[in-house]
């Protein structure tokens, strides 16, 4: 067979239509989970500096005032990356505050989702942290939540 078949000749092949299924399933489900991988990774770099922006202030005794400046050096070091702003670092460092055992507790999500679930949320939750890693926090609270 050459060329490109019409809807009609793809129809008179017998199963073709639950082999392009399953193959858009398997697609979306390898979407998902490398999505959630890079998820996974972006919690644990926030979780990360909040830790080590904590470590710091304590083993050192820098005060609160040590977040400006961090956020300021590191816009001018990397400034192609976005989303370590003084706010960002904050939140950052917050979140390691609330969850100082997350490393424990995380579980690699990708493998941890049922087979056979399609849900709907998992791809907008995933999107939406893709956009704004530096609100992970609230895509997580939201993916959590609903």
């Amino acid at each position: 067979m050459t060329g490109n078949l019409t809807k009609k000749e793809t129809s008179k092949l017998h199963g073709y239509a639950e082999f392009l299924d399953s193959l858009k399933k398997r697609i979306r489900q390898a979407q998902i989970r490398a999505a959630l991988s890079v998820s996974r990774e972006m919690l644990l770099l926030y979780w990360e500096i909040g830790w080590r922006i904590h470590t710091e202030q304590g083993r050192r005794g820098w005060g609160a005032a040590v977040i400006p400046r961090l956020a300021k050096d590191l816009k001018n070091e990397l400034p192609e990356v976005k989303g370590f702003s003084e706010r960002n670092l904050k939140r950052m460092l917050r979140f390691f505050r609330e969850y100082p055992f997350l490393p424990q507790f995380v579980p690699q999500l990708a493998a941890q989702m049922p087979s056979g679930v399609e849900s709907s949320k998992v791809p907008q939750v995933v999107a939406q942290i893709g956009k704004h890693g530096h609100d992970i926090l609230s895509a997580l609270a939201e993916a959590i939540l609903n």
